[in-house]
This record gives C-alpha cells, sequence and structure tokens, in this order.
C-alpha cells in the first residue's frame, strides 16, 4: 500500500566523481614544490668525514657558514690535481679569500643573527692539519670565533 518505494527495489551507491581528483593532485604538488629546499650549493670536493666519540646536533642550520676542505671530486681532479682545496660555496677559493666570505655571509643574515653565526669547518678526515690551522687562523681574524667541526659518530 505503499507508495515509496517497496522491499524488492534495491538502490544503487552513486559513483565517486573525479572532477576535483586533479585540483587535489595539483594542490600537493604545488604544496611539496614550495616546501622543498633544493641544495644551495655543489659538493667540489670529496669528503670522508672522521669519526668523533661525542657528537652534537646543531640546532640553527641556516645560521651556519659551511667551509668545505678536501680533494677534489675525481671529474675536477685532472684540472685541480688531487692536493686538498678549500671550498667556499660553489668556487675553490684561497686561505685570503675566506674574509670576504665571512662578510658576505654575514651581510646576508639579519643583524641579530650576526653575533649567533656559526663556522662549520668540513674537513676530510685525511687532509693536513696545517691547511685546517690555516682557516681557523683566518677565521680568528675576521672575528668569526664560533668555530664547529663536522664528524659522524663513532660506530
Amino acid at each position: 500500500m505503499s507508495k515509496f518505494g517497496g522491499s524488492n527495489s534495491k538502490k544503487e551507491v552513486p559513483s565517486m566523481s573525479s572532477g576535483s581528483l586533479s585540483d587535489i593532485v595539483f594542490m600537493l604538488l604545488f604544496f611539496f614544490m614550495v616546501t622543498t629546499q633544493m641544495r644551495e650549493t655543489e659538493n667540489k670536493v670529496m669528503v670522508k668525514l672522521p669519526e668523533a666519540s661525542e657528537v652534537v646536533k646543531l640546532e640553527r642550520k641556516d645560521l651556519a657558514s659551511y667551509i668545505n676542505i678536501g680533494p677534489p671530486t675525481r671529474m675536477l681532479q685532472a684540472k685541480y690535481g688531487t692536493e686538498a682545496r678549500i671550498q667556499l660555496n660553489d668556487d675553490f677559493k684561497s686561505i685570503e679569500d675566506i674574509r670576504d666570505f665571512i662578510a658576505a655571509e654575514r651581510e646576508s643574515m639579519n643583524e641579530s643573527d650576526r653575533a649567533l653565526m656559526t663556522t662549520v669547518i668540513k674537513g676530510d678526515m685525511d687532509v693536513r692539519m696545517g691547511i685546517i690551522t690555516d682557516v681557523k687562523q683566518e677565521l680568528r681574524r675576521c672575528s668569526a670565533l664560533k668555530i664547529l667541526y663536522q664528524a659522524r659518530k663513532a660506530e
């Protein structure tokens, strides 16, 4: 006696609309493109980090300036040889260029963060200590006194 569907009629679930699926995919793609940070410098030196018994993680990497010291990569050894080189940003530099590098790094920071700037020396374990000492002396001359050595934890 009822007018509204009897017990013998089955209801079908409507299919899901895929019209907004492309919007969601592009929104996720845009999110990951904006939040992903690409590598800023290209490694031109090979660095096998020395082992250390006590390792502390760097708190603010945005306030760190990196000085890489080691032999050039295999592709660059024909041009630069196998002696240890100093890499500042994307170029090989000499000890005298460290002062300008530190000054440029300080200028790129906020004035309040300049006192917190840390210089990280990432030196190969087989590099002679003389070049590391020369870098430290030059850092001392330009008042970059907060220095860290990058190392890996001993296994």
